[in-house]
């Protein structure tokens, strides 16, 4: 029997190094694992430049490949972060937001090289599944005021009396 392993490999232009230093920098549990560049007769490519970072970030494994400029990130993938507090949420978001990053809006963002992440409180998801359908409502239209999520506001309208 096969052990399958699933990753997630990330397309950028030339700043895969770059990239993939900037998020083990953020991260708990994160290094580089491995740098796959170019020799001598790798075509298209300069001897010594960076082709393949191979990374993990909380234990994940990911790859950051430099594939050229013709494919581009967009909001159909975004890496998804839970965390545990406000101090976690709030570190996190005004890290993936140094140096260029775009805050959007209900805990998304940007990154500086254009992934999109969601920075969510571990309790979120236990709120919007309340059975309770006005408390998980109320959730809801709070959440979809913020950009970064606030815990405490979204706990406010949680415990909010009908």
């Amino acid at each position: 029997m096969t052990t399958q392993t699933i990753s997630l490999c990330l397309w950028f232009d030339r700043q895969a190094e770059e990239a993939a230093k900037f998020y083990t920098s953020i991260f708990l549990d994160a290094r580089i694992d491995g740098i796959l560049r170019a020799s001598v007769d790798t075509p298209g490519a300069n001897t010594g430049e960076t082709l393949l970072v191979d990374f993990t970030l909380a234990g994940q494994q990911y790859q950051a490949l430099n594939g050229g400029a013709h494919d581009h990130f967009n909001d159909a993938m975004s890496l998804v972060v839970t965390c545990q507090d406000q101090a976690e949420v709030d570190r996190l978001w005004d890290a993936l937001l140094a140096d260029g990053g775009q805050p959007v809006q209900c805990g998304w963002l940007k990154d500086k090289c254009g992934v999109s992440w969601q920075i969510v409180p571990d309790v979120l998801p236990q709120m919007l599944n309340d059975q309770d359908r006005e408390k998980s409502k109320r959730v809801m239209e709070a959440m979809i005021q913020m950009v970064k999520l606030d815990i405490g506001e979204l706990q406010k309208a949680y415990n909010q009396s009908a």
